[in-house]
């Protein structure tokens, strides 16, 4: 990521070699069990998935880690506000690389599905992107 400041340029020193790995990539299905991320970008949307489908309690040390979305459909009631504040909480917290700019919850009790589609913007460069899970 690139960040321009007047005349000075502002480059994550990961970025620099393209044949170095910065991480691993979701879904875990490579070639050699995991895909690699070259780019810092990449390595921030691993993370913020990583951090969406973790169930608190389930990584060592770390027993806040997660907002848990799978446990949810199973649920009677779920107040959507206290869920959105649990995901904005958990990426201020464990990817502060990125802002939130529009999250959108949208949950059908019947059919036990929930639909999580979030927009962000990286704080270096102002980029966005997204994610959408659906979950049924």
């Amino acid at each position: 990521m690139a960040q321009e400041v007047g005349q000075q340029i502002n480059i994550n020193p990961l970025d620099l070699n393209q044949n170095v790995a910065v991480g691993v990539v979701f879904p875990f299905n490579g070639n050699a069990v995991f895909n690699s991320s070259y780019t810092t970008q990449d390595q921030v949307k691993s993370n913020l998935i990583n951090v969406l489908l973790t169930e608190p309690g389930e990584r060592i040390y770390e027993p806040n880690f997660g907002v848990g979305l799978k446990k949810l459909l199973f649920e009677n009631q779920i107040k959507e506000d206290e869920l959105e504040s649990r995901i904005k909480d958990q990426s201020a917290l464990y990817v502060p690389e990125i802002e939130i700019t529009n999250l959108i919850i949208q949950l059908i009790p019947d059919s036990h599905t929930l639909y999580v589609r979030l927009t962000y913007k990286f704080i270096i460069n102002n980029t966005t992107d997204s994610i959408q899970l659906n979950f049924r």
